[in-house]
């Protein structure tokens, strides 16, 4: 009987941690994907707005919104990961304070340094991910968007006009309605084509219409059976003629070439050419991952809650120093583009800064927690 005070102590130290470990990165995990799908919700409903009005206004097809709203998303993904990274442990850890659950963690003997290893174990994974989005996926994403866009831009009219809606031609010379399309058939039905000749305004109505392509390439939209009215506007000069088989040309628009960006360029092209403006790219790259592996190590003392007090000031002094943080990145990346700063000083000079401020925080944090328990003893 008095080995067994001396034996649960032994046996319950590894299940104490087991516990311990697994219920934080439980409920970090938990906490993380929340935040991430209402921010994501928010950025795929705003962009989506966006690709709409453009799709309305005849900028981009229809049928090209789904495919550039995902390649869009991917664009934000590496700073919603951030975001939620930070913000799932700052939840987690202040909701430990006001439920006095961090006061039993601490008197189990579970010190401040030890929350270091189960957040890194649920940061890392993510770090991780943010790394390849920033460096590999999201530079392909905007690539391929980029050419996408440039796809649908070099459609022929009536390949890109959207049933139901009226449609200016790319040359402004025409006006088209086309009711619906046999994609299968390359068959439209009920159309409406407003054009102007030497001075004159002509319209064409007809039933039924399909799209040729001669031996020379040449492509025509051929309307059958129908009434072209044509004349002055304001005279009363018009003639009505009725067709059987009215042939007009569709113009092919050449895929516009357009120079690559930084942000859709490949970071291995990126470092083989190590221009300034290169260079700034590049560390905006690495730095994501990097900010994001130093915030949530920061999150750990910022976590911090008077349960009397509430955790609003705590959470609103967690967002200032997470936007001073990504605006210094964005102004020292501009600064190195701008050949203002060396690449070195630019890459790890406020990451330092940052890790510094989180090592104080940790030591003014564990100062506080000693003398409450000196007062206390």
């Amino acid at each position: 009987m008095p080995d067994y005070p001396q034996t649960h102590s032994i046996k319950s130290k590894p299940l104490h941690n087991g516990i311990f470990h697994r219920t934080l990165v439980s409920e970090f995990t938990g906490n993380g994907l929340l935040v991430l799908a209402v921010l994501f919700g928010i950025i795929v409903v705003s962009q989506l707005i966006r690709l709409l009005s453009e799709a309305v206004s005849g900028v981009i097809a229809v049928d090209g919104v789904l495919a550039l709203l995902g390649f869009s998303a991917m664009n934000y993904l590496p700073v919603l990961f951030s975001i939620s990274l930070f913000i799932s442990i700052l939840l987690t850890l202040s909701r430990g304070y006001r439920d006095s659950e961090m006061v039993v963690w601490f008197s189990s003997g579970v010190g401040l340094t030890r929350w270091i290893r189960p957040v890194l174990w649920y940061a890392l994974p993510v770090v991780c991910l943010i790394a390849l989005l920033s460096l590999v996926l999201t530079p392909w994403a905007l690539r391929k968007a980029d050419e996408f866009r440039s796809k649908l831009e070099s459609r022929d009219d009536v390949t890109s006009a959207t049933p139901g809606m009226f449609r200016e031609s790319k040359q402004a010379d025409r006006v088209y309605f086309i009711d619906n399309v046999d994609r299968g058939s390359n068959r439209v039905g009920n159309i409406f084509v407003q054009s102007e000749q030497n001075g004159k305004l002509g319209t064409m109505v007809a039933r039924q219409g399909l799209q040729e392509t001669w031996a020379n390439g040449d492509r025509f939209l051929v309307l059958l059976n129908g009434t072209r009215y044509e004349g002055t506007p304001g005279k009363r000069d018009y003639r009505i003629v009725e067709f059987e088989r009215y042939a007009m040309r569709i113009d092919s628009v050449p895929i516009k070439q357009s120079e690559p960006q930084l942000r859709t360029m490949p970071t291995l092209e990126l470092w083989r050419n190590r221009t300034a403006q290169n260079i700034s790219e590049l560390e905006w790259r690495i730095g994501l991952p990097i900010s994001a592996a130093i915030l949530a190590l920061l999150a750990i003392p910022l976590g911090y809650v008077n349960p009397r007090a509430g955790r609003s000031l705590n959470l609103i002094l967690a967002i200032v120093l997470y936007m001073l943080y990504n605006n210094m990145i964005s102004v020292t990346n501009a600064w190195v583009g701008q050949g203002k700063l060396s690449p070195g000083i630019g890459l790890w000079g406020i990451h330092a800064v940052m890790l510094v401020v989180t090592v104080l925080m940790f030591y003014r944090r564990m100062t506080l927690f000693s003398l409450r328990r000196a007062v206390k003893k």
